[in-house]
């Protein structure tokens, strides 16, 4: 059973701002490679029973080899866009399948293959669809004032967590995304996390004495270029409404980034208390001092506070100098916030100026 993420799970101050899952869409290369098997297998099942070349479909084997035959070279095609033989292999033990239990039931015959070959591509992409939405429900994006977290799985579960500060976010949209308004957010760490490596070319050609070499011309080559590509469990993958959360993560980088100007505050205030705890301490020694010497020279009062008022006057020096050194401090900070916002100003200025230029 799938634990849920509960307050328990988050961080000391932090909060979820989102929760998400994939849009239903988001999959549909995965959904796509299902219908076809339905179109697929009902356009066989019409040609070999109520189209006018029936007649060239008498033998079972030709009804299986033009089935079969259909299936690879979709399969290769898909497989070399996508860069994934998985597709190709998926397809191939379809078909291997079905005449497995075609054999096994001896259904292998001009009467039952016509209409099992129809009914089991439809089976099989029932099935499809409902594992693709299987897999689609494992997915769940969370998104704080902290960090992204992504988990996937249900049995198995995948969990990663990322920091703002260790990231830069790329954003794709399909077509279909553009549509229905959702979209892929990538996550790139400094690592490379988030970055795919493609060939130039799909096959990857042969390797000859260490070397690349063409396969008929058409596939080889041993250059890889870096592209925003990762699994779904490393990706905010389809994610819905796709601006609306593109602009909240990069608000949320924005910022976890620190400025020159905040290390400058954070410089400032680290200033500030050393010069606070310098005076609680001298006035915390003044005070024992005061205490003790009153209680140990209690004849000798006069010569006594003649000592304590000279050494009052020093600490109360020393208290002024460091009031003094604050208020300068406090003056620096004040003027660096001043050239801030004319800068501010300054860049509006010109920008305004530019967009009137423009029009």
């Amino acid at each position: 059973m799938r634990r849920k993420k509960t307050e328990d799970d988050l961080l000391e101050r932090e909060i979820t701002e989102k929760t998400l899952s994939p849009h239903p869409l988001s999959f549909m290369r995965l959904q796509s490679l299902c219908l076809f098997l339905i179109i697929w297998g009902v356009v066989l099942g019409w040609l070999v029973n109520f189209s006018e070349y029936k007649t060239l479909f008498a033998n079972e084997w030709l009804i299986v080899l033009a089935w079969g035959l259909v299936l690879m070279l979709v399969g290769v095609i898909a497989s070399l866009v996508a860069i994934r033989w998985t597709i190709f292999i998926l397809y191939f033990s379809v078909f291997i399948g079905g005449l497995a239990i075609m054999l096994w039931q001896n259904w292998l015959n001009p009467d039952i293959a016509p209409v099992f070959i129809p009914f089991f591509s439809t089976a099989v992409s029932i099935i499809g669809f409902l594992m693709v939405e299987v897999f689609r429900r494992s997915h769940k994006y969370i998104i704080t004032n902290l960090r992204i977290m992504l988990i996937r799985g249900f049995i198995t579960k995948t969990e990663l967590s990322i920091r703002y500060d260790k990231i830069t976010v790329f954003g794709k949209q399909s077509i279909l995304g553009q549509i229905f308004n959702f979209g892929t957010i990538i996550p790139i760490t400094a690592s490379g996390l988030g970055l795919g490596s493609d060939q130039t070319m799909a096959a990857g050609g042969l390797m000859l004495g260490g070397k690349k070499a063409k396969l008929f011309g058409l596939a080889g080559g041993g250059k890889e270029v870096q592209t925003p590509r990762s699994r779904s469990a490393f990706e905010l993958h389809g994610i819905h409404p796709y601006g609306e959360i593109k602009k909240l993560i990069e608000k949320m980088v924005q910022e976890s980034v620190v400025t020159p100007y905040h290390q400058e505050q954070v410089a400032f205030q680290k200033e500030q208390v050393d010069l606070q705890k310098q005076m609680r301490d001298l006035l915390k020694i003044s005070t024992n001092k005061e205490k003790g010497t009153r209680a140990k020279h209690k004849d000798e009062e006069e010569i006594q506070d003649d000592d304590e008022e000279e050494e009052f006057e020093a600490q109360e020096k020393n208290v002024k100098d460091v009031q003094k050194e604050m208020k300068e401090l406090l003056k620096m900070q004040e003027a660096i916030k001043e050239e801030d916002a004319k800068e501010i100003d300054e860049e509006e200025s010109e920008e305004d100026e530019n967009e009137k230029n423009e029009n």
